[in-house]
């Protein structure tokens, strides 16, 4: 079975859906962020195509992965998410990559 997604990346998936508590499925909701490095980068869960990208969440490579996201209808679950690691790990800065998503007018706001 040949995949354009990193063994690391599968790796995570799967570890995350054996999981529990805040793993990548929630009462059958899928999560699109899999934050990594005390939120420095991040693992994007697309799926509109279904790849899984590794990115730094400082990057223009990942506002342009979450806006593809919320123009394809995923931006009210990813700005719940956002908040939520917020919430969780409010030293980690997803309060500001929220910022940065939305001045870049991710949102549509």
């Amino acid at each position: 079975m040949a995949s354009n997604t990193s063994k690391t990346a599968r790796a995570s998936v799967r570890a995350g859906q054996a999981g529990k508590g805040d793993a990548l499925s929630v009462l059958g909701e899928f999560k699109y962020l899999i934050p990594l490095a005390e939120g420095r980068f991040a693992y994007v869960r697309n799926l509109t195509n279904g790849k899984t990208h590794h990115l730094r969440t400082d990057s223009d490579a990942f506002v342009e992965e979450i806006r593809t996201l919320a123009t394809a209808g995923h931006g009210a679950k990813i700005r719940a998410e956002l908040a939520s690691l917020n919430e969780s790990f409010p030293a980690h800065g997803w309060g500001t990559t929220e910022k940065r998503l939305e001045d870049a007018g991710v949102f549509g706001g």
